[in-house]
């Protein structure tokens, strides 16, 4: 893999870990401004900015930018790993990312928050184009 695209797919890293630094907040009262709007602009203005006030929803979203500041965590060092050991770990990360990717927008559209697919199919897009340009699931 080319130093471009590795240099992408860190920036895809740390967009990914910014985004779960973002969710982290919705657990702070008073921090929390920025996940509202985006759970209000997700959801097209069917969740009521409210919701957020309710200890659980703060929790649930706590503790998925938690996970998704790990899975960024997570994909750093396997993003190096891939690229010296090849196909077999882009193969199983790019599986990986991949059954994100269905589960969590299934999940979304059926609960009405469509427009996280539509985020999820820009992150996904943004992982695979270099995976593919490169060829690394092929090496």
């Amino acid at each position: 893999m080319t130093q471009f695209w590795k240099a992408w797919l860190t920036v895809w890293c740390f967009g990914v870990l910014v985004f779960g630094a973002l969710l982290v907040t919705a657990a702070v009262p008073g921090f929390d401004g920025a996940i509202r709007g985006l759970v209000i602009l997700f959801s097209g203005g069917s969740v009521d900015a409210a919701a957020l006030d309710q200890p659980i929803v703060r929790f649930g979203l706590g503790l998925q930018g938690a996970l998704t500041i790990g899975w960024a965590l997570t994909i750093f060092p396997l993003l190096r790993a891939a690229d010296a050991l090849g196909a077999p770990v882009w193969r199983a990360l790019t599986f990986a990312m991949l059954v994100w990717y269905v589960i969590d927008s299934a999940i979304s559209i059926a609960t009405g928050v469509a427009l996280n697919a539509v985020s999820n199919t820009v992150l996904m897009v943004a992982f695979l184009i270099p995976v593919l340009a490169s060829g690394a699931l092929r090496r």
